[in-house]
């Protein structure tokens, strides 16, 4: 089984880089909102889940490589109990034996003893401003200096989040097996390099 997790900025495209890498390579993809909506859903029911997962219903819910600025999702991860919910979802997809690519929730350290190919993308704060500013729903009326308080706030979070769930620092970059900056990059012409990395990665293992 070949895992590649992804940890990003907000605004970095690495939700964008996730999906197209697992199009590319044939994987499964998970995201942080499927991850957030099948744990709410199922109340964490045992046999929900199995089902849920096995016949890939999670691929009714909508994949959009929009940001989740003001999202509930956001708001109902500070649960402990909540990401413990969604810690399980997590472990029980890897369970399916499957190879997937999964974006967020720190599966990097939930599934360290799979040993992922972990992958942290980041870009400098004009890229993510201006990749925000092109995706943004219509319900988004935010200046540039609001969206970079927004963004900061999400980073935020998920450094605390990845604190209280795994006591390590999110963003270290020595955490990561790999590093991408995708400023002035176009994540459909970045995304060939980086699953042949993971080829290569997963080929030497």
């Amino acid at each position: 089984m070949k895992i590649i997790t992804i940890s990003r900025e907000f605004g970095s495209g690495g939700r964008e880089l996730g999906k197209r890498l697992a199009d590319l390579m044939g994987f499964d993809y998970y995201d942080s909102e499927i991850i957030t909506a099948i744990a709410k859903n199922s109340g964490m029911d045992a046999e929900y889940l199995e089902k849920k997962l096995a016949n890939h219903g999670w691929q009714s819910f909508p994949i959009t490589y929009r940001g989740t600025l003001g999202s509930a999702a956001y708001v109902q991860s500070g649960s402990v109990a909540f990401l413990l919910e969604q810690k399980k979802v997590i472990e029980e997809i890897a369970a399916l034996g499957k190879d997937f690519v999964i974006v967020g929730r720190n599966a990097d350290v939930i599934l360290s003893a799979h040993k992922p190919l972990s992958i942290f993308v980041c870009a400098e704060t004009d890229a993510k401003v201006r990749r925000c500013m092109e995706r943004k729903s219509a319900e988004e009326e935010l200046s540039e200096k609001e969206l970079v308080r927004k963004m900061r706030q999400i980073d935020k979070m998920r450094s605390q989040i990845r604190a209280i769930m795994t006591g390590s620092e999110w963003g270290k970059r020595g955490s990561y097996h790999l590093t991408v900056n995708t400023t002035d990059w176009d994540i459909g012409d970045l995304t060939p390099a980086v699953a042949a990395f993971a080829d290569r990665w997963f080929g030497r293992k």
